[in-house]
C-alpha cells in the first residue's frame, strides 16, 4: 500500500462525485510528501468493488496510527473514486484492508455530508467510529444567481463600503491569472506586515501557487496605494468552484479598505469571467466571512479504532468517554 513516485495514487480519474478540488489531486499530496508532511511515511490506501475503486492518501504516525495526508492549508480530506457504481462497497473494502496494518485512523477536516458515508463504510469494515464536529466552513452557493443578484443579497454595510471606497480612487487593483514572482514577493511582503501569524510553510505555499499558475487555475489580486502593495489574495478556480486560500492586508491601510475592494474585484472576476457557481472560504469561523458567503457547515473529525488491535483499546475508551462527557454538558 505504500505510495511511490511511479504509482501516483490519485490520478485524474480518481475524482470526487460532487465537485473538483485542488486538494483531491495527486500533485497536492505529492507536495505535502515532498515538504515533510507525510509523517513516518505515506500510505495510499486502496479498495475496490466490481465497478469502482476507492483511494485515500494517508500518513503514518507512531504506534500503528494512520491519519489523512493533510496540513493546515488543506480545506478537506475525503476518499477519491473512479467509477460511479459500488462506491460504498469500494470504500468499505479500503477500510477493511487497512485493518491489517493500522490500530487507529484519524481524518480531519471532513466535509459535512462526507462524514456520514465515511463513518458508515468504517463501521461496515469493522472499525469502532467516533465522529465529532471540529471547525467550520463558510461557502457561497450561487444557485441561479448572477453576480448582480448575489451582490444585491449581501449586507448593505458591505455594499456601501465598496461603493464609497471605490469612488475615492485611492486603491489600485491588479488581478493576475498567472504566477508572477514579483507579485508573489509583494504578497509575502504584505503578509509579513499584516495581523496574520507567521506563515506556516511559505516554500510549500509558493510551490502550490506556481503549480496552480502552470495549470491556469491561479487567481491572484494585489491592491496598491500610491504604488505600494497593501493587500493581497491568493485564490484558485476548479470545476466550477473558486477556493480562497490566503488573504492579507497591511494594518495601517484599513481606512481605505483595500482588502474589501480586492475581495469584491475577485468575486466579480470568478463569477463573471470564470463562471463559478460556488466559492469556498476554507476552514475557520471568522465573522467577516458571513458578509460574503451564504452557507455555513460544520467540519468533522473522524477517529476510528481497530478492535482487533489491543493498542487501539485505550485510545478508543478515552475518545468515547470524552464524547459522553460532551453530551452531558
Amino acid at each position: 500500500m505504500q505510495g511511490n513516485g511511479e504509482d501516483q495514487a490519485n490520478d485524474d480519474a480518481a475524482r470526487a462525485a460532487d465537485f473538483a478540488s485542488p486538494f483531491d489531486r495527486a500533485e497536492w499530496f505529492d507536495l505535502l510528501e515532498a515538504y515533510g508532511f507525510a509523517g513516518k511515511g505515506r500510505v495510499d490506501a486502496r479498495g475496490s468493488s466490481a465497478a469502482a475503486t476507492a483511494l485515500l492518501p494517508l500518513r503514518r504516525e507512531k504506534g500503528g496510527h494512520l491519519a489523512g495526508l493533510t496540513n493546515w492549508y488543506s480545506f478537506a480530506i475525503r476518499p477519491l473514486f473512479s467509477g460511479t457504481e459500488g462506491r460504498p462497497a469500494a470504500l468499505a473494502d479500503l477500510f477493511r484492508r487497512l485493518r491489517a496494518e493500522a490500530a487507529r485512523l484519524s481524518l480531519h477536516p471532513v466535509l459535512e455530508g462526507e462524514h456520514d458515508r465515511i463513518a458508515a463504510a468504517l463501521r461496515a469494515a469493522g472499525w469502532w467510529v467516533q465522529a465529532t464536529p471540529a471547525g467550520d466552513r463558510h461557502w457561497l452557493d450561487l444557485g441561479e444567481m448572477d453576480h448582480a443578484a448575489w451582490w444585491a443579497s449581501r449586507p448593505g454595510a458591505l455594499r456601501s463600503t465598496v461603493q464609497r471606497k471605490a469612488k475615492k480612487g485611492i486603491v489600485d487593483i491588479q488581478l493576475l491569472t498567472e504566477f508572477d514572482p514579483g507579485s508573489w514577493a509583494a504578497y509575502e511582503q504584505i503578509y509579513a506586515a499584516s495581523w496574520k501569524p507567521e506563515e506556516g510553510h511559505p516554500a510549500l505555499l509558493r510551490a502550490f501557487a506556481e503549480m496552480e499558475g502552470a495549470r491556469g487555475t491561479l487567481r491572484m489580486g494585489i491592491a496598491r496605494i500610491d504604488h505600494v502593495p497593501v493587500a493581497a489574495q491568493f485564490w484558485t478556480v476548479e470545476g466550477g468552484t473558486a477556493f480562497i486560500h490566503k488573504l492579507a492586508h497591511v494594518e495601517d491601510s484599513l481606512k481605505a479598505s483595500p482588502g474589501t475592494l480586492l475581495s469584491a474585484a475577485l468575486f466579480r472576476h470568478v463569477i463573471e469571467v470564470d463562471g463559478v457557481r460556488r466559492v469556498d472560504f476554507g476552514t475557520g469561523n471568522d465573522a467577516y466571512k458571513r458578509d460574503w458567503m451564504n452557507r455555513h457547515d460544520p467540519l468533522w473529525h473522524i477517529e476510528a479504532f481497530n478492535p482487533s488491535r489491543v493498542a487501539a483499546w485505550g485510545p478508543a475508551l478515552k475518545a468515547f468517554a470524552r464524547s459522553l462527557l460532551r453530551k452531558d454538558k
